[in-house]
């Protein structure tokens, strides 16, 4: 009986040896190949293509604070709620400014009732001005006729006409129109000088009145401040009082993050500055969106580093000295409405160099739609 002849190690060992020179093959191939693209996308787009990672997502925040102080008598909205510019944020008790309005408005109308009375009063002193000029102008008729009279009654009295009775008659009534006119014209001197005194009290009295004007204005613009409004669209944060707090001018109450205008300051490194210019197209990339691009447009570039604007700038005078690569900040516009996009998120920026202004606000108005 014949039996089948065992395999040889050579034998065996052939098939396994083709096989994995197939699958080196395989992966020297692959390696070539993505070597190749990404060598490629190098040479065609990355080698443009201006990235960091230090990058956050920026937003005007405006922090409401205490104009006056008080007690804080209501808090109408709550953490991270949305409000409408306009919105009340805060109610601080207004009882203490309304009490002051109530004063002033009220010093103020009985400096109003003042001026209606010395206004009343100058009335009837040019109506006493112009009665008195009449009895003057009477006085004056009188007067005449009476010195007529003296003279006719002395010719006649010299012509030994008339009695001396006569001529004595006629010098008292001349004598009393005489001091009659003089009553006249002292009595109009007296109520001209009374309307100047009262002019005088007017304009002294009026200038009292624009101080209470202000005093008004300035306690009405008090009450006003006792309401905190919301200054834009956006949502509340950062609320840092309680109901019946008492709070002092300049405390910060609250922040609101505005719905747009978020931008992001990109930290290039000085090095990185030479391909980098207002208008040109940038790509962001947000961490917290699942790597999610955003296309920006490069805003400004800042004059300085930040070292330079920081509380301890570094002072290189003294000491031993470490070369460090500097950063420069660098605002990156986005579009407006980007869902889930928060201020200080975390991104990765890549300016591309080779875009124009055009081209930038192009892409910026396809985002925005």
């Amino acid at each position: 009986m014949t039996q089948n002849a065992s395999p040889t190690p050579m034998e065996s060992e052939a098939p396994k040896s083709g096989r994995k020179k197939i699958i080196l093959g395989s992966i020297a191939v692959a390696v070539l190949l993505a070597g190749g693209y990404t060598g490629m996308n190098w040479w065609t787009h990355g080698r443009f293509m201006i990235e960091t990672d230090d990058a956050y997502v920026q937003a005007d925040v405006s922090l409401v604070s205490a104009k006056l102080q008080g007690y804080v008598a209501e808090i109408p909205v709550k953490e991270n709620q949305h409000v409408s510019k306009g919105d009340i944020l805060v109610q601080i008790d207004d009882s203490d400014y309304r009490i002051a309005l109530a004063q002033a408005q009220a010093d103020l109308a009985s400096l109003d009732q003042t001026l209606a009375r010395i206004d009343a009063q100058i009335i009837a002193a040019k109506a006493t001005v112009t009665q008195v000029e009449a009895e003057l102008a009477a006085a004056e008729a009188a007067y005449q006729t009476a010195k007529t009279a003296q003279k006719r009654a002395q010719d006649l009295n010299d012509r030994k006409v008339s009695s001396q009775a006569s001529l004595d008659d006629a010098n008292e009534a001349l004598a009393t129109a005489r001091a009659n006119r003089a009553a006249a014209q002292a009595a109009i001197t007296g109520a001209k000088a009374e309307i100047d005194v009262l002019k005088a009290q007017r304009a002294e009295t009026d200038s009292n009145r624009r101080t209470l004007e202000l005093n008004v204005a300035k306690a009405q613009r008090d009450l006003d401040h006792t309401i905190l409004r919301a200054p834009f669209d956006g949502t509340v944060a950062n609320i840092a009082i309680e109901a019946g707090e008492l709070v002092s001018v300049g405390a910060s109450l609250a922040a609101v993050v505005p719905d747009h205008g978020l931008y992001v300051e990109a930290n290039f490194k000085e090095t990185q500055l030479d391909g980098i210019s207002p208008g040109q197209s940038a790509t962001v990339r947000v961490d917290a969106m699942g790597g999610e691009e955003i296309e920006g447009r490069v805003a400004s570039v800042s004059p300085a580093t930040g070292s330079i604007f920081s509380l301890l700038p570094t002072d290189n005078a003294t000491g031993n000295f470490t070369k460090i690569v500097q950063r420069v900040p660098v605002r990156i516009l986005l579009p407006d409405m980007v869902e889930g996009l928060r201020a200080g998120l975390s991104v990765v920026v890549e300016v591309d160099e080779r875009t124009t202004p055009a081209d930038t606000g192009t892409n910026l108005a396809q985002a925005s739609k």
